[in-house]
């Protein structure tokens, strides 16, 4: 069975969109799981309280990578293998190419180094599709100025550190380019998830 990321700038709308994949899923019987990142375990959940959380806004760079990459190699082990190997669907809420557009490309750390070291921790495992929702960085920064509660570590940077993200992305259809399936995240949630069921099901010969 396949696995199955969405990707994009905060407030994209990836949480929306796989909330109704699972809803298709659920009713075409097949089986499934969701997880997201940072998270999903329980070492997981501790570094993402490190990496999101207050009080390490001075956080340096590859700090911050590798704790990614740690909260990751945990996921992969513990839930995405297993899941995997007792063949249902992964869909996961973020993998490496947040770390990719965020740490390879916005801290400046350099895509090919992160993509080794998150390959390494893996042990290789990439996703067979990437569901990317591309949203401008002015639409992301309204949508969370209305959202009730404040934003996280990585999304209170300040704003040119989040154009340096989008523009991450970008680049990262272009080194991806089977993988990787581009949604304009602007649209309606339905528009969106109606692309995202076309190119599923034309991708594994389902009819969800």
């Amino acid at each position: 069975m396949p696995f199955i990321t969405f990707e994009g700038i905060d407030q994209s709308g990836k949480s929306t969109q796989i909330e109704l994949l699972s809803r298709d899923l659920s009713r075409a019987r097949k089986s499934f799981i969701n997880v997201r990142e940072p998270g999903g375990t329980a070492l997981g959940d501790h570094i993402r309280e490190l990496l999101l959380g207050s009080g390490h806004e001075d956080m340096d760079a590859w700090s911050e990578a590798l704790l990614y990459a740690a909260a990751r190699a945990q996921l992969v082990r513990e839930i995405i293998e297993p899941a995997l190997e007792m063949g249902k669907i992964v869909v996961c809420d973020r993998y490496l190419d947040s770390s990719l557009a965020y740490q390879g490309f916005a801290r400046g750390l350099g895509a090919e180094r992160v993509l080794e070291l998150n390959q390494w921790a893996t042990g290789g495992l990439m996703p067979d599709l990437t569901l990317l929702l591309m949203l401008d960085v002015d639409a992301s920064r309204r949508r969370l100025s209305r959202r009730a509660t404040g934003g996280d570590r990585i999304e209170n940077e300040p704003l040119d550190f989040h154009k340096r993200v989008e523009d991450g992305y970008h680049k990262l259809i272009q080194m991806f380019p089977e993988r990787i399936a581009v949604i304009d995240g602007g649209q309606a949630a339905d528009q969106v998830h109606q692309r995202v069921v076309a190119i599923i099901n034309e991708r594994f010969g389902w009819e969800l």
